[in-house]
């Protein structure tokens, strides 16, 4: 099924079930207001929300348990979950992490290919799929970064690898929109990032792993990750591909030392291949991508009035979780 978020009804906005062609919604408020409560309860809202699921998808009523079924507009869509309890984000393609150390001559520590790279996030509120990214200065380094997330139900501490599976309920994409010409100070300060690291989007629906068919296997996406920059095709690297850590291992990290909450966003990273034939997934990829080419980058990061896409495809071509569309635009 594939569960979407309206922007009314306050913060955390309200739960719609859409239609697989993501053409139509319809509100459940029978079943759950929010995402988040209906996370929080998933066991039993799951398999009622999967219900109307089904009846959205196989019949064309005009109402289904008395609430009505409406036209999806895409601008009319908060964010799935508008804000969470917890954002981490890991760096699971190591290409992409490879790429940018040899870029700048230094080596990858032996512990990068058995224990994840992640941070903390912010989850106070995340973008809708239309929303303008919103910067106040053009300098910071404005760079998108196209990623694949899960999201859980509560995750107990400690949990393998093997149970982690089992707590993923949910899978998107986001932005993770990154300041890079923030980040170096930060990082020097040895204590991570946080203005560097400013709010992300999320696609328009998340969908239950079930429907992704086949591309759901060992708890990674296998399916291409679209990004076109100002209507331009930029990369659509592979995202089952290269990926060193899967969704259960990334889950079972985040939770060695402490629980995570139900709704809790798990990120991939950006989504990178061992070859660059692909494209990238972000601009910081592909300007090391130049670097190592040419001895220096050529690509600006994003300006103004800059607009990106990013968009998963099924095997017959049609979008799996809707499409993030954003501008950036300065914060006045």
């Amino acid at each position: 099924m594939k569960l979407g978020s309206l922007k009314e009804g306050g913060r955390d906005g309200t739960l719609i079930v859409v239609s697989r062609d993501l053409a139509r919604g319809v509100r459940v408020p029978h079943i759950a207001p929010t995402l988040q409560r209906a996370l929080e309860d998933w066991s039993n809202t799951a398999p009622r929300l999967n219900g109307v699921s089904e009846a959205l998808n196989r019949s064309t009523a005009q109402t289904i348990d008395g609430h009505e079924v409406f036209a999806l507009d895409m601008a009319a869509l908060a964010a799935p979950l508008p804000r969470a309890y917890e954002f981490v984000d890991g760096s699971a393609y190591l290409p992409h992490v490879e790429r940018v150390r040899r870029a700048r001559g230094a080596e990858v520590p032996e512990s990068f290919y058995s224990d994840p790279l992640m941070y903390q996030a912010v989850s106070a509120g995340f973008y809708g799929p239309r929303d303008a990214v919103l910067v106040r200065d053009e300098a910071y380094g404005i760079d998108l970064e196209a990623e694949v997330v899960i999201v859980t139900d509560d995750v107990p501490h400690g949990v393998s690898a093997e149970d982690a599976a089992e707590h993923i309920q949910l899978v998107g994409l986001v932005n993770d929109v990154s300041l890079r010409n923030l980040i170096p100070n930060e990082l020097a300060k040895g204590f991570g990032f946080l203005q560097s690291k400013p709010r992300s989007a999320l696609s328009p629906v998340f969908v239950t792993p079930d429907e992704l068919g086949d591309a759901w296997k060992d708890s990674k996406v296998h399916r291409p990750l679209l990004t076109h920059i100002n209507g331009e095709w930029f990369g659509a690297p592979e995202a089952g591909e290269d990926m060193q850590f899967s969704f259960a291992q990334l889950v079972a990290h985040a939770a060695k030392t402490r629980p995570l909450s139900a709704g809790t966003i798990v990120g991939s990273g950006t989504v990178a291949n061992q070859s660059t034939d692909k494209g990238a997934s972000c601009f910081a990829e592909q300007r090391t991508i130049e670097t190592l080419r040419d001895g220096k980058p050529s690509t600006p990061f994003m300006k103004f009035g800059d607009t990106v896409r990013i968009e998963m495809l099924d095997a017959d071509g049609k979008s799996i979780f809707g499409a993030i569309e954003q501008v950036m635009k300065r914060q006045d």
